[in-house]
């Protein structure tokens, strides 16, 4: 069912799930399209992020934001058009970026809504590059990573939508860096087009051990979001206060245990606190939010000048956003995977 201009389709969280998510997880309800009072504007949904942090809110585990509740729209960035508008400084036809969900409309009162303009180039852009996954990776590399020219940066995710911009501000900033991607085609795109000097393929005999080659003065930065036997290849190549900047942990978002084998949790911290190394975990806008104008100047800049190479992965209706997660979260995404809701015009 393609989007009308009558009929609100939204993506509601039906339970919460034990494990990966199903496609039962998330049920799809149709309403009416809302109305909009004074003080409020009507927004249509064009282009829907899909990133990893969804799955933690399908929890209601303890968590840095609040679940979604059983029955509610499930969360999500979006880009959108204005419809109607009696708020002041929104037009009809303006895009706007922000938090409408897994749905065709909302109504808004601006909180938490940036204009773009009546005719940005790229609108969905600010999903990806020039929106919440480019600020992770400049922030998380400048702020917390405090590169230094020469040094190595190792980058797990290296073709996602931070990874790929981490290592390509890494190689701005005059790193040698080294990614880690899953297969051949990704690790290829991380060095061809990306530009980085290494790739390592994690789903690879011999991993570790390849990767032990690609870093062979030692790792001085790892920016973290994957875990798991990533973080087990990369934690011995650790030099002396080395930084890690910690985004996410997508490789255990599933989980249900522990993971199997003797606890190494006592030969981590002691690694820590021997190399002097320092783990920060960061939520972007909650931590440097404030830095997004500077951000903004700084990554439009090197995208207009084409230093920044970006991929987005576009995939046609609401209705396919469930399984595009799913196969998210299976590492199955090759750049920015958005969904394009409703027509652009």
């Amino acid at each position: 069912m393609p989007q009308t201009t009558s009929i609100n389709r939204r993506f509601v969280l039906a339970e919460r799930p034990q494990g990966e998510p199903t496609e039962g997880t998330l049920r799809l309800e149709t309403d009416a399209v809302p109305d909009v009072g004074d003080g409020q504007m009507l927004l249509r949904t064009v282009f829907l992020s899909l990133d990893p942090y969804m799955r933690g809110r399908m929890s209601d585990a303890p968590s840095y934001a609040a679940p979604v509740e059983i029955g509610q729209t499930m969360v999500g960035g979006t880009v959108s058009r204005v419809v109607r508008s009696t708020l002041p400084g929104f037009n009809e036809g303006d895009w706007v970026v922000g938090f409408s969900g897994w749905q065709d409309y909302a109504v808004s009162d601006g909180k938490g809504v940036t204009p773009l303009g009546a005719d940005p180039v790229h609108p969905s852009w600010a999903l990806g590059v020039m929106g919440m996954p480019g600020l992770t990776a400049w922030a998380g590399l400048t702020q917390i990573g405090k590169p230094k020219a020469g040094e190595t940066l190792v980058v797990g995710g290296a073709t996602g939508p931070v990874g790929a911009t981490v290592g390509q501000i890494g190689k701005i900033l005059g790193l040698r860096v080294v990614g880690i991607a899953g297969g051949v085609e990704k690790c290829s795109h991380a060095v061809d087009v990306l530009g980085f000097d290494a790739c390592v393929d994690y789903k690879s005999d011999g991993f570790a051990g390849q990767l032990a080659l690609a870093t062979p003065e030692g790792i001085d930065i790892y920016f973290e979001n994957v875990g798991g036997k990533v973080f087990d290849a990369v934690a011995p190549r650790l030099n002396t206060r080395a930084r890690i900047p910690l985004c996410g942990l997508i490789s255990q978002y599933n989980a249900t245990s522990l993971p199997d084998g003797p606890d190494r949790l006592g030969w981590l911290m002691g690694m820590f606190l021997k190399k002097r190394i320092s783990v920060r975990g960061f939520i972007v806008f909650d931590d440097f939010g404030h830095l997004y104008p500077e951000f903004a100047k700084e990554m439009g800049g090197w995208v207009e000048a084409g230093r920044i190479k970006y991929r987005e992965e576009m995939i046609d209706g609401l209705e396919e956003a469930p399984r595009a997660f799913i196969g998210l979260l299976r590492g199955e995404g090759f750049g920015k995977r958005v969904i394009r809701v409703g027509p652009d015009a």
